[in-house]
This record gives structure tokens, C-alpha cells and sequence, in this order.
């Protein structure tokens, strides 16, 4: 064969391999309401120069994770609508309370409410809150209101409608994945949430990067002194449709303040203090066992990202880093999630198709 015959039979060669490429991965399209996140290894944990890093967030260390599509936004009332809908799916605030399950999550011993308090319903924010005797007793501004769930969020008499474009609330751990098996998606994990929350950066304190004084122009949290005075300078008393904010570096919106997020990782105080630090690590899932010390009955689960009750006086939790648990029959007025799919999870759906 010629030299200059065979250099244009390998350039055709390489066209075809790179369509036949583009064609096997054409029925990947990105999904609607998703973003892109590229692999990176950045910096999880508390940063050195957190002043409100807790210990639960230390040491840093540094991991990698695959790329990944993400929600832009958390999930909305409409979207959560369209699931229950197709489903009938009941949330687990829903359903009626089964005191023999209920108290095995207890300390022996415990003795069962009256009947009138076990009726379906889910934690809201107490907004009549004038004083409080102590900053750690959170059931001072938390009260348990039966029929409030993700459709009446502040109790039976309130609704979501024309609500369509606010996050949506008192979702449990088991109606996040209950909605991810039917959108063919997964909880993120704490790293690949933080991956995201980073954008383009490695090592930031905040989503859109060091500076604190931007919090009030980026995020819906609470100003003023919690929980008894609210000043809504971010534009927002309570919570706030989604992208009410500018997104961060990638496009993704309300990664701080909000609505806390639910990811897959399990909550362990000392999970952060067990790690071999002097590697990188891959794709960490979380610790194999949850422990908190607040809740050791419990395998609870890390929640990201603060919600719009967070305040530096108080958890000061619409830092990256920062992490709380919640038990997997929890919800509230400030808990909701976003979800996100691999590649080879689009890959199997595009194949039955």
C-alpha cells in the first residue's frame, strides 16, 4: 500500500472508531434537570481556616470520585408529585405509627404516648418561638404536628399548591430512595455531594468559595438570633423556591442553605478520625457502621448542605463541610434531597430501550 494511501485509509480508520464512538454513546443524552460533574480529587473535611469546623468534620483529607450527573436543583414539590402520581407511593410521614416498631429504636423501658400523639405527622419549625431556656434543647423550636407531611407542609390546613418550584419537605430515608428506584437514580454519597458543592474548586470553604460575608447573597439561611428573632435579609424568612440564588462555578443551586440533604453515607462522628489519611481515597461510601452519640439507637444518615434555620450562632452548617445525622424514619420542614445517576446506570436504562 502507498504511504499516502494508507495515511488516508487511517484517517478514515480514526473517523469511523470516533463515530462509532459518538454512536454507542448516543443514547446516553444528559438527563433533563441534570448537570455534569467531572471526576476530580479534592479536599474533604473541615478546612484550616474554618473557624466553625466541628470535630466530626476533621482531619481533611483528600479523595477522589468519578464523574457523575447531579440535580441542578433539590427536588421539587412538582417533581415528587409526578412519582406519588404513578405510584401511589405513601410517605413514611404518611403512615400510620406502629408503636411495636417504633420502640425498637428506643431505650428499654420507654413508655408509649397516649394514641393522640402516635397519628401520622412529621417535625415542623415552632415560628411562635419567643425564648428558649438553653441552645441544647432543639424540642424547644421543634414541634411534632400531626397531618403536616411533604403535601401539607406546616400541618393538615396548609398545602403546597402553587408551590410547584419549592423544594420538597418531611421526606424520610426511605421515600428518597423510594422516588430514586423509580427515576432511575441514587443518593449521592457525602463525597460525591461535596464534589459537587466544590464546582470547579478543590479546597473551599463555602460553595461559592472563602468569603462568608456573601452568605446572605447566596444562600437562603437565618439572620438574625436563632430561633427567636428572624431577620430575612437574604429575601427569604423560611424556606425559598429553588433557584432563588445564583449556582455555583457548575451550575447547581441551593448546595447551601435551603433544605438539608439526604445522601447514602451512613453518620458517624468518628468516621472522619479512622481514615488512613496519608492516601487518597476512591470513592468512599462512608462508614460501615453509623454512630452518634445524640441518637445511639439508630443507624442514621448525613445530611449536606444546611437549610434555611441554620445560623452561625447556632449549627452554622451552610459550610461544605459540615454534616448532620438523620434517623431513617426522620423528616421535617427543613429536610429534602437531590439525586444523581452514573453513567452506567444511564447506559443499562438507554439499552432496554
Amino acid at each position: 500500500m502507498k504511504p499516502y494511501i494508507r495515511i488516508i485509509f487511517l484517517s478514515f480508520s480514526v473517523i469511523f472508531a470516533c463515530k462509532s464512538k459518538i454512536d454507542n454513546n448516543s443514547k446516553i443524552q444528559v438527563p433533563k434537570g441534570m448537570i455534569w460533574v467531572e471526576s476530580k480529587t479534592f479536599t474533604q473535611g473541615a478546612k484550616s481556616s474554618d473557624k466553625y469546623a466541628m470535630a466530626r468534620e476533621k482531619p481533611l483529607h483528600q479523595v477522589y470520585v468519578d464523574g457523575f450527573y447531579i440535580d441542578i436543583t433539590e427536588v421539587t414539590n412538582k417533581q415528587f408529585k409526578a412519582f406519588v402520581d404513578e405510584t401511589n407511593y405513601v410517605t413514611v410521614a404518611e403512615r400510620p405509627i406502629e408503636w411495636e416498631e417504633m420502640k425498637k429504636d428506643l431505650p428499654e423501658g420507654t413508655p408509649k404516648p397516649h394514641d393522640s400523639i402516635l397519628q401520622p405527622g412529621s417535625l415542623i419549625f415552632n415560628k411562635s418561638i419567643n425564648k428558649v431556656a438553653t441552645m441544647g434543647d432543639y424540642s424547644q423550636w421543634w414541634t411534632w404536628k400531626i397531618g403536616a407531611n411533604w403535601k401539607h407542609p406546616e400541618g393538615p390546613e396548609s398545602t403546597i399548591e402553587g408551590k410547584d418550584n419549592y423544594p420538597v419537605v418531611h421526606i424520610a430515608y426511605e421515600d428518597a430512595l423510594a422516588y430514586c428506584k423509580w427515576a432511575n437514580r441514587r443518593l449521592p454519597t457525602e463525597a460525591e455531594w461535596e464534589a459537587a458543592a466544590q464546582g470547579t474548586g478543590t479546597n473551599q470553604i463555602y460553595t461559592w468559595g472563602n468569603d462568608s460575608g456573601a452568605l446572605n447573597q447566596k444562600a437562603n439561611t437565618w439572620q438574625g438570633v436563632f430561633p427567636i428573632k428572624n431577620e430575612p435579609k437574604d429575601g427569604f424568612a423560611f424556606i425559598a423556591p429553588v433557584k432563588s440564588y445564583e449556582p455555583n462555578s457548575i451550575g447547581l443551586y441551593d448546595m447551601m442553605g435551603n433544605v438539608w440533604e439526604i445522601t447514602s453515607d451512613l453518620f458517624n462522628v468518628n468516621y472522619y478520625k479512622e481514615l488512613d489519611t496519608s492516601k487518597i481515597l476512591s470513592n468512599p461510601k462512608g462508614a460501615e457502621k453509623g454512630y452518634s452519640p445524640d441518637n445511639p439507637y439508630q443507624q442514621e444518615h448525613v445530611m449536606k448542605g444546611g437549610s434555611f434555620l441554620c445560623n452561625a450562632s447556632y449549627c452554622a452548617s451552610f459550610r461544605i463541610s459540615a454534616k448532620m445525622g438523620m434517623g431513617p424514619d426522620s423528616s421535617s420542614d427543613h429536610i429534602g434531597f437531590r439525586t444523581v445517576a452514573s453513567q452506567n446506570m444511564l447506559k443499562k436504562t438507554a439499552n432496554k430501550h
